[in-house]
């Protein structure tokens, strides 16, 4: 009896171990979650999109790697990093220029020459802008043969340019709320929306960059948090949602297309081109939507990568110039690696990390259901 129960407590840990069993679960939600979501909300083009932007990206970006290959476009791993990452030195980089495409395009497929047409050409000029950033940063980290490329200024100037362009051109195409809705209470902040707008971009796009330092860590997270922002918009009901709502789904296709080969071990990694571009698109929908609280709880995950990075930075260097010795409260930041240095398994973070995101997203989507009802 001993010897079974042991033998079924083997099978739950390597079920949940193994990453095959994590992708095919999350596969499955998603297209769960949008095929329930064409019935109730009558949308009809959410489960499509998804299946053909996940069969899309996966198509595109597996051919991608054997071009990064040939032409020897190789991760470069910073020493001062965790010493087991050093074997995953030379795998193929930069695969955000395949999949993020790919939902940009379906997206315009979808809208070409319609009404809302406008809100896809705008939100495709701050992807396509944050993806060049980090094209940018890529090419030059690949050049120098370092894991930095673009200095830390550089890339906020050019995240704050592009930002702040974005803004302009939904303020001038009516498209950015005046009010922004946090937990049912709307509160009116005039122009200020502006400034908030360009942070939420500069603040989202920097967190998702943190974020992605494990083998399929932030495009799980990213295919759960598009996936809720759609439902999210559906259930606000607000103007755009017939448009936004696939723009999310096609976006949540394109990552899961490519978690396929990011997942452990990591056939390709999407970069800075990549990850820059993804919190570009969620702070832009978000910020159309007006849904930025909504984003702010089902990314948390995000918000604590940020938050664990601040933290560490700061309390090293109080210490240090109050005690000559800087201290740290973390093994490692981003927090992701503070758990590696503690022992655990890579896939099992990263699935605890994925659950984390699901649980936040389930949260935000019964609060805002219960609100609504109320209401």
């Amino acid at each position: 009896m001993a010897k079974s129960i042991k033998l079924l407590n083997n099978k739950k840990i390597s079920f949940f171990y193994s990453v095959n069993n994590q992708i095919f679960i999350l596969f499955g939600l998603i297209l769960i979650t949008c095929i329930f979501s064409d019935y109730w909300f009558k949308i009809n083009n959410l489960t499509i999109t998804f299946i053909i932007t996940t069969l899309v990206s996966s198509i595109v970006t597996f051919i991608g790697i054997r071009k990064l290959k040939k032409i020897k476009v190789q991760q470069i791993i910073r020493e001062e990093g965790p010493r087991n990452h050093l074997i995953k030195q030379g795998t193929p980089t930069m695969g955000g220029i395949f999949f993020i495409p790919i939902g940009i395009i379906i997206s315009n497929i979808l809208y070409f020459n319609k009404d809302d047409y406008k809100i896809i050409l705008t939100l495709t000029f701050v992807i396509i802008s944050f993806m060049f950033i980090g094209f940018i940063d890529d090419f030059i980290s690949l050049k120098k043969q370092f894991n930095t490329g673009l200095k830390s200024y550089e890339k906020i100037i050019l995240q704050f340019f592009f930002s702040f362009v974005f803004i302009i051109i939904c303020a001038y195409n009516n498209l950015i709320p005046y009010d922004i809705q946090i937990a049912g209470n709307i509160i009116y902040i005039g122009n200020l929306i502006y400034p908030l707008g360009i942070f939420v971009l500069l603040a989202e796009s920097n967190s998702t960059n943190l974020t992605d330092g494990l083998d399929g860590l932030l495009s799980g997270c990213s295919v759960l948090i598009f996936t809720g922002l759609a439902i999210n918009i559906l259930l606000n009901n607000t103007s755009n949602n017939s448009t936004l709502a696939p723009v999310c789904i096609a976006m949540a296709g394109a990552c899961m297309g490519f978690l396929f080969l990011n997942k452990y071990p990591a056939k390709l990694f999407m970069g800075d081109s990549g990850s820059l571009a993804i919190g570009a698109s969620l702070g832009g929908i978000a910020l159309i939507s007006n849904n930025l609280w909504s984003l702010l709880i089902m990314g948390g995950i995000l918000v604590a990568e940020s938050i664990s990075v601040i933290i560490q930075v700061s309390i090293f260097k109080i210490s240090k110039r109050l005690k000559g010795k800087g201290h740290r409260l973390f093994l490692m930041t981003p927090l992701h690696h503070h758990f590696e240095l503690k022992g655990n398994n890579e896939i099992l973070i990263v699935g605890s990390f994925w659950l984390v995101t699901l649980l936040l997203v389930m949260i935000n989507l019964i609060f805002l259901i219960n609100t609504s009802s109320f209401n």
